[in-house]
């Protein structure tokens, strides 16, 4: 392991609650964030995490399985908490012994946290606001992302920096906080670890790894984008609470307004739940993003990318990334 001396002493809290070299954790990317990437990123040091997003029990029983026989390092599992099976992913996790299990998508629902805690594994939580942070790390949370706007796939209203600004101060020094969102560069993770971070996270750098099994069409459309070209989707309908999206603008972004209509329309002439409602947002956004990761369809197909593509150049091994980013890190922190 090269060493990074001022960037790892600032990483220590989190490096020592991944088990990792480094407090770089990869964003749960669907389609993307499968065992070849979750497994470079782990062996490269990081902290690879197993996008579940809409995966059967079985499936990701066999992704869990497939990531272990690929890396002995650490590695999580990020579970959407208004899946309908929910508690039978946790079960699958419990049977492995996945050691960290990320929940993101909303609250998590009553008893979940606690079915994690069961079988000893670490409980990583998203909040969009600070009271509700406090809230879940007073119920069993042990670390927590912090994801600002400029992030790709679904975000919250407020950027990166401002919730670094609120958060840290409140938290840091009794809890884990690591920042997400438009990191595409050491300095930036330099300037959030002297802040108060413990680690980052970070996806759209490592979305066109060489170990990505994203479609070559899929990386082009990265190389060729910059930073405004990663646009968040609009909602429709009021009564419809869609989470935004950000992803490159094209005629996927144009459809997901047409399905919003449609599923709007739904709730009116058919009386649909407004779990259905969601469920069924989700699932577009599940297809619409494997048409363009896995088929290679950038037209119709979602490109969910932060804002930090424009940095995103070329294809290059996840070793290289990450060694790039705390070499970039260590010289800034060394400048001070």
């Amino acid at each position: 392991m090269t060493s990074y001396p001022k960037t790892t002493t600032l990483m220590e809290r989190g490096r020592a609650f991944l088990g990792t070299d480094y407090a770089i954790l990869c964003g749960a990317m669907s389609w993307v964030s499968e065992r070849n990437l979750v497994s470079a990123i782990s062996n490269a040091g990081g902290f690879g995490v197993i996008a579940c997003g809409a995966m059967t029990p079985e499936l990701l029983d066999a992704e869990i399985a497939a990531t272990r026989a690929m890396t002995d390092r650490p590695f999580g599992v990020n579970l959407i908490t208004m899946h309908p099976q929910l508690f039978d992913l946790i079960e699958v996790c419990a049977r492995h012994q996945v050691g960290h299990v990320v929940l993101a998508g909303g609250i998590p629902p009553k008893g979940s946290v606690e079915a994690i805690k069961a079988f000893d594994a670490k409980v990583i939580v998203f909040a969009p606001t600070l009271a509700l942070a406090k809230k879940l790390l007073r119920s069993g949370g042990d670390a927590l992302v912090i994801e600002g706007m400029e992030a790709g796939g679904h975000i919250g209203p407020v950027s990166t920096s401002v919730l670094a600004q609120e958060f840290l101060p409140e938290l840091s020094a009794d809890h884990l906080v690591f920042v997400a969102g438009g990191i595409g560069r050491g300095e930036a993770i330099a300037g959030y670890l002297e802040m108060g971070a413990v680690g980052v996270q970070l996806g759209t750098r490592f979305a066109c790894a060489t170990e990505s099994i994203a479609h070559p069409n899929f990386k082009a459309a990265f190389f060729r984008a910059n930073a405004r070209d990663a646009v968040a989707s609009v909602q429709v309908d009021p009564r419809l609470p869609v989470i935004p999206v950000r992803a490159l603008k094209n005629k996927g972004t144009e459809a997901f307004t047409a399905k919003q209509i449609e599923v709007a329309r739904a709730l009116d002439e058919d009386g649909i739940a407004m779990d259905e409602a969601q469920l069924q947002i989700e699932h577009y956004w599940a297809g619409a993003l494997r048409r363009a990761v896995i088929d290679g369809d950038v037209e119709s197909g979602s490109l969910m990318a932060g804002q930090s593509v424009g940095m995103v150049k070329a294809e290059e091994p996840v070793a290289d990334i990450i060694a790039q980013l705390m070499a970039e890190s260590e010289a800034a922190l060394s400048r001070r």
